[in-house]
């Protein structure tokens, strides 16, 4: 892991990194020392790891809770090169979308080509950061990620039993349902009602495979990208309280 920087503002240090070419970002009190909760915090497509709504939330994070909180840019997004297929892609889904077609296949085709590389690279730097210092080995882990942060966060919690509390939504498709089963961490799980581009018949499919008893459903009106502040809300302090075992 090399950092490549470091800003300190408000009492949140912000340290950008590569690991093995993929950039990362880590949030942590200014001069933390010693282990603490850490989030690992995905992000939807289209999106990076410095979208304003997740900087604002890291930084709440690192500052009301002493958590330490770091992203990644997902393949093809942010800082990463893209491909024919990344470049593609968007075009085509709203060429479908404008025609009224189904979207569901081709959207869950891509996605799970990027969760394929993105879980061994969220592993790999998992490891990284649990050497630091103001990380430490031993504090409990979460993650965060709607839409394509979830189809990448289903199988990584699947695989990776650190992460002992998640939330995820804003997806679902069979390909997931496997991975699902096999979740044992609590999972707090967003639908929107409306979804334009999840059927919300197979988010509940994805919700009802999920494998552990810890497992609640928030659902709202609206569409895929209309989630409600209340809600993010009521999703990041659901994720403090399985971290931390307390109600605050």
């Amino acid at each position: 892991m090399r950092f490549s920087s470091e800003t300190t503002d408000g009492g949140v240090t912000e340290r950008r990194f590569t690991l093995d070419g993929v950039p990362g970002v880590l949030w942590s009190p200014a001069g933390a020392v010693g282990g603490r909760p850490l989030v690992l915090q995905g992000h939807g497509g289209g999106q990076h790891k410095l979208a304003p709504g997740l900087v604002q939330r890291a930084r709440r994070w690192v500052a009301r809770c002493g958590f330490a909180v770091a992203g990644l840019d997902a393949p093809g997004h942010g800082e990463r090169p893209r491909t024919a297929e990344d470049e593609w892609f968007p075009a085509a889904v709203g060429e479908l979308l404008a025609n009224g077609e189904p979207i569901g296949e081709r959207v869950a085709r891509h996605t799970a080509a990027l969760a394929e590389r993105a879980v061994p690279e969220w592993r790999a730097v998992l490891d990284a950061l649990q050497r630091l210092d103001e990380v430490g080995a031993d504090g409990p882990v979460g993650y965060w990620g709607l839409s394509l942060a979830s189809v990448v966060g289903v199988p990584l919690a699947a695989a990776e039993p650190r992460i002992t509390a998640a939330v995820f939504g804003l997806a679902g498709h069979g390909s997931l349902d496997r991975p699902a089963a096999r979740v044992d961490a609590a999972v707090e799980f967003v639908v929107q009602w409306d979804d334009e581009l999840v059927p919300r018949e197979a988010a509940l499919a994805l919700f009802d495979a999920f494998g552990t008893r810890a497992k609640v459903l928030h659902a709202n009106p609206g569409g895929h990208l209309e989630v409600p502040a209340a809600q993010v809300a009521s999703s990041a302090r659901a994720l403090h309280r399985h971290l931390t075992g307390t109600g605050a």
